[in-house]
């Protein structure tokens, strides 16, 4: 952080936040209750997207069914960010009991045959607790760490990667996962990473379109395939539930344990699959405020073309 003025506000920030994370989550959720009724029926924040996706994700569902589900929603998004806030303090011990995970045993096994593992999850539930995988994983045989996409902001891109880096995980710069993972493999240290790949790809990024929660047409994010493959990582899909308010269970699965051969795209598809499964189950907790379906396949079609599977803007006629 190189400006002066916002070191500081850095440090102001994070005294507040601390102090307030240091209340018990009981009194955060009271919080968060309170802070639900001016985001929804005062700011109104995102509101229009989050009925839009709704509505054309669940077209079977009644409009009274739509708006439990938007309430919901928004109930737990405050919940989320005070949960947030709570990692600057939270003990162990207590993180231990509210953040649950089964299947690490199969995690460490691919650890111990030298095969790195990658961890496929979407922005669902709460994904910022999950960063506290490496307390329940062999991490001195491994590199255990998380796929980080650097916020513009420079005070909140500290803050998070303080926050996500508290409990020995290490987060890795899209820029440098590939180099950095290589590194780590040829040294002898299998890699734990995760990835949250239901991003929307910028416009020269899109490869994949499938059928995604109703949107026949919806462009996936494939950059973590082309890293997952190149170095034959084992697919794991971190299914994350919550079990009542503050408490969550991540279970992973193994999809594939050899990517390598496999063909193009599987392991985006099979990752999205899973990924509207969890979604279908409890729809509340996925993030609706992104506009993941701005960009179509009409548009794309108009202004870019595929060529030796680069895509190429077409030049504008005069």
């Amino acid at each position: 952080m190189k400006n002066g003025f916002q070191f500081t506000v850095y440090y102001i920030l994070y005294a507040v936040l601390y102090v307030v994370s240091l209340l018990p989550l009981r009194v955060l959720f009271a919080v968060s209750d309170c802070v639900y009724v001016p985001l929804y029926y005062v700011v109104r924040y995102r509101r229009r997207v989050v009925r839009r996706n709704l509505e054309q994700s669940f077209p079977e569902k009644s409009h009274a069914e739509i708006l439990d589900i938007e309430h919901e929603f928004y109930r737990w998004l405050c919940d989320y960010f005070v949960e947030t806030i709570k990692l600057l303090s939270i003990s162990e011990a207590e993180i231990r009991r509210r953040m649950t995970f089964r299947g690490t045993e199969l995690i460490d096994e691919a650890t111990r045959r030298g095969q790195s593992s990658a961890l496929y999850m979407g922005h669902y539930c709460n994904w910022e607790w999950v960063s506290t995988l490496p307390l329940h994983i062999n991490r001195e045989d491994c590199l255990p760490g998380e796929l980080y996409h650097p916020l513009r902001n420079a005070v909140m891109d500290r803050l998070f990667l303080h926050i996500r880096q508290r409990f020995h995980s290490i987060c890795i710069s899209k820029n440098e996962a590939l180099r950095t993972i290589v590194r780590s493999c040829r040294a002898g240290r299998p890699v734990v990473i995760g990835y949250i790949s239901d991003q929307k790809p910028k416009w020269q990024n899109i490869h994949l379109w499938m059928n995604f929660l109703n949107h026949e047409e919806t462009p996936v994010f494939t950059g973590t395939e082309k890293i997952v493959k190149m170095t034959n990582h084992v697919f794991f899909y971190a299914d994350v539930r919550r079990l009542r308010r503050g408490y969550y269970e991540c279970e992973f699965r193994i999809i594939e344990r050899d990517t390598a051969d496999i063909p193009d795209f599987r392991v985006t598809e099979r990752y999205m699959h899973e990924l509207e499964k969890s979604i279908r189950r409890r729809p509340a907790y996925y993030l609706w405020t992104h506009d993941r379906w701005s960009r179509t396949k009409e548009e794309f079609d108009r202004r870019f073309y595929v060529k030796d599977g680069k895509v190429h803007e077409r030049k504008k006629t005069p």
